[in-house]
């Protein structure tokens, strides 16, 4: 195949020409050119990080800190795993991107392993987790009005307070977060707030309008809140009863993280729409899916729903080989054998600063005497000990770190945590 000639104005080559390439900054000097030029919706920890593999990574002085957050579960298998970083090289060098205007070669074999995965039918392959959400909301509606029959416009889908399920408008409307909400207004309607973890509550917010339940298994923001054993097949056999879906959003407890595949696999629960994100992209591209029974998912017709990015060949391939890791349960065992560790670990700081923890897997929310400090305050000593963390509420920390780390080096956290507590 010959390549079409490419034509280069002198405008495109002095531009090129123009810049000349920038030294090398410090961590300090990094930080300072940020504030004038990025939106300043996000506080990070004072660390700039330039390198990183498994769970390590390195700042541009070159200290290293042992990643215990692991972006939230995006990188639940490390950073650069080899099998992922060599199943993106491949797809490099042969096809990065289509749109959906076209097929692909990898597309159906990624959404054939992620329904089987899954034990689902179909797949509608998105970019972010909010975009999953998104697209969750909009065929959980459209199902309600072609197959349950709820009159048009006014379907409701009942959601769980303290939940977290992205930033875009329609989700923080039925946020309860202050800080996410205010100042964004008007907010769609359609959504009513029940307490988390009560089925009581979630029973008598359903009627006849209801299309969907939206809940995250496990409440990740909110401080890696557990329900009670029970709950998730209780939201099963409300939403079965009522004739509507149980929509469950694994975007972070999903993909291993819990010690099982789904978090809702504790429960032995097969919800009818899957929410998945984050460690579906192995750290590499964003990809999102929303996962669910044919009869939901195929309520959609050309035009109705799309996405340029969602499910190109860079993605697919990634997600293909993140689906191959977790299809051989290895992670899954590990995790939940490590997550034995942690919780021993934790339980032995308890009334040692530690006031209180919730986890499951290597997944924790670890309560922090107030006197100590804030969240923020000991994830900053916590930096100082060579360890990446992050505060939520309060003076609560959430650790998550990658699925591939070893007991030697989950127990040095915890001692570096032990530190910090001092």
């Amino acid at each position: 195949m010959t390549a079409p000639t490419e034509t280069v104005t002198s405008a495109t080559a002095g531009a090129g020409a123009s810049r000349a390439p920038r030294t090398p900054r410090s961590s300090a000097e990094v930080i300072s050119a940020e504030a004038p030029v990025l939106a300043h919706n996000y506080h990070p920890l004072p660390v700039v990080v330039a390198r990183a593999e498994g769970v390590w990574v390195e700042d541009v002085e070159g200290r290293r800190y042992l990643d215990m957050l692991a972006g939230y579960s995006a990188l639940n298998f490390g950073h650069r795993h080899p099998a992922l970083i060599e199943a993106a090289h491949r797809q490099l060098d042969q096809l990065t991107l289509t749109s959906r205007a076209f097929h692909h070669d990898r597309l159906a074999g990624f959404a054939e392993d992620l329904a089987e995965l899954t034990g689902l039918d179909m797949v509608l392959p998105m970019n972010t987790g909010a975009e999953a959400v998104e697209s969750g909301i909009k065929v959980a509606r459209k199902w309600a009005y072609d197959v349950k029959g709820v009159p048009a416009d006014r379907a409701t889908i009942v959601v769980a307070a303290d939940n977290f399920h992205g930033r875009t408008t329609t989700i923080v409307g039925f946020s309860n977060d202050e800080t996410a909400r205010a100042g964004f207004g008007p907010f769609a309607p359609g959504f009513r707030v029940v307490p988390y973890n009560d089925l009581a509550a979630l029973e008598a917010a359903v009627d006849e309008t209801t299309a969907a339940v939206l809940i995250e298994p496990i409440q990740g923001e909110a401080g890696v809140v557990i329900p009670d054993d029970g709950y998730l097949s209780g939201v099963r056999e409300v939403t079965r009863r009522a004739g509507c879906l149980f929509i469950a959003d694994e975007i972070q407890s999903g993909l291993g993280r819990t010690g099982r595949t789904l978090a809702v696999d504790h429960e032995s629960v097969v919800p009818d729409v899957l929410l998945l994100g984050k460690a579906l992209g192995g750290g590499i591209v964003p990809v999102s899916a929303v996962v669910a029974r044919r009869e939901v998912l195929g309520v959609l017709g050309p035009g109705q729903h799309g996405s340029t990015f969602g499910g190109n060949p860079l993605a697919a391939a990634v997600g293909s080989a993140v689906i191959e890791l977790l299809a051989t349960g290895e992670f899954q065992r590990r995790t939940a054998e490590l997550g034995e560790v942690l919780r021993t670990g934790l339980t032995a700081l308890t009334g040692k600063g530690v006031t209180g923890f919730r986890a499951r897997g290597l997944w924790a929310g670890v309560d922090i005497d107030p006197a100590l400090g804030t969240g923020r305050e000991i994830s900053e000593r916590l930096l100082r000990e060579g360890i990446l963390a992050k505060d939520t509420h309060g003076s609560t920390i959430r650790l998550a770190p990658p699925l591939t780390i070893t007991r030697e080096e989950l127990e040095s956290a915890l001692g570096g945590l032990e530190r910090a507590l001092k």
